[in-house]
This record gives C-alpha cells, structure tokens and sequence, in this order.
C-alpha cells in the first residue's frame, strides 16, 4: 500500500506485484495486461492459469473430474419458459472408482453416480450444450469431494457449474422457469476458462 499526500493508504502502485504486494521482480505482463513478479504468477499458474485480479485464463484449465460419460439426447416436451422449442437432455454417468492423487483422499473409494439436466433447444440452449460438453471434455463439471447437498464425504459432485436437474419448479427447485439461468452458467463456465473463443 502506498501512502497518498493527504496521509490515506491508497491501492498499491502499478509497479506492486498484487500478489506479494511488494515491487515487481523480473515483470511479467499478462495479454489482459496485468503485470506481477514472475516467480509470484509462476507459482499462482502452477495451481489455476488465470490472471488473479481479472480472472482471464491464460491456457487450457484442467479439473479433477473422475472417468465418466457425457450423452446428449433431444426431447419434444418444452421446458417452462421455452414452450417455442424442444429440449435437450444431458445424462452424465459416472462408474464407481478410486480416487487419484487429484482427489481430497487418494485411494478412498467414491461410488458410482448419474445426473440428468436440461435445456432448452434454442440457440442459447445449444450454445450453453456446445460449452458443457467442453467444461465435461476438460473434466471441470464434477469433481470428488463433500456433497453440499448430503454433506457425504468421498462422493462425487457438482463442481460450480449449475445445471437444471428438473423441468418445472423454478429455480429452487433446479427447474424452470429462470429466465437468467442460460446467462449465469455462462459466466460460471467463463470463470473456468470455458468460452467460445478458446
């Protein structure tokens, strides 16, 4: 922190290192053009490759996702909201296994599970289908952990993505209608480096 003329701490210089706070070492400046130590983003891209202050990502980010498929279907019901098209329906299938060096407890067991989700078949809808089976492709939709919703330990689980795991009911209850659904998975897919562009 720098101390302004009228003796108030402002945000550190440009020429601080947001992450160790301290005067850029051997600077590195990102494409979104933010600028850090090289050891300091070094060791921040080791873990997750996005920028730490706008959350670009800088590379292919990869999850912890275990072995599983992705199967995509078309349905004729319209979903509330959507009643002008059809629907896809998403049916992820997962065996059970034996957690990696990846996972919170390699070597514990996690047992199988499948999920199914909706959208609607419009060009939002398609969209959002063409950037999931992408996040799934990068093993960034589930991951092995503690339920939120059992509070299971060693289970297999959402991994921040939403999804709509029922038809109707709105959003508590994972159904539709929620007209901002389409748009705020894609921001959550955008916050793992999933986007059209990459």
């Amino acid at each position: 922190m720098e101390k302004a003329a009228d003796g108030h701490f402002c945000a550190e210089s440009k020429e601080d290192c947001a992450i160790c706070l301290d005067k850029i070492e051997g600077k590195k400046t990102l494409r979104c053009l933010h600028s850090f130590c090289t050891e300091c983003i070094d060791t921040v891209f080791s873990r997750k490759p996005a920028c730490p202050i706008c959350n670009t990502f800088h590379g292919v980010y990869t999850g912890t996702q275990p072995t599983g498929t992705m199967a995509v279907s078309r349905g004729w019901q319209s979903l509330p909201g959507y009643e002008h098209c059809g629907s896809i329906v998403i049916t992820y299938s997962f065996p059970a296994g034996i957690q990696g060096p990846e996972h919170p407890n390699p070597g514990v067991r996690y047992s199988s599970t499948s999920r199914t989700a909706f959208l609607p078949a419009c060009e939002e809808g398609e969209k959002v289908l063409r950037l999931l089976q992408k996040a799934f492709d990068r093993r960034l939709v589930f991951t092995v952990g503690r339920s939120a919703t059992t509070g299971l330990n060693n289970v297999i689980t959402w991994n921040d993505i939403h999804h709509k795991t029922n038809i109707g009911g709105g959003p508590q209850c994972f159904g539709y209608p929620d007209p901002e659904y389409l748009f705020r998975v894609q921001e959550e897919l955008r916050l793992k480096g999933v986007t059209e562009d990459d």
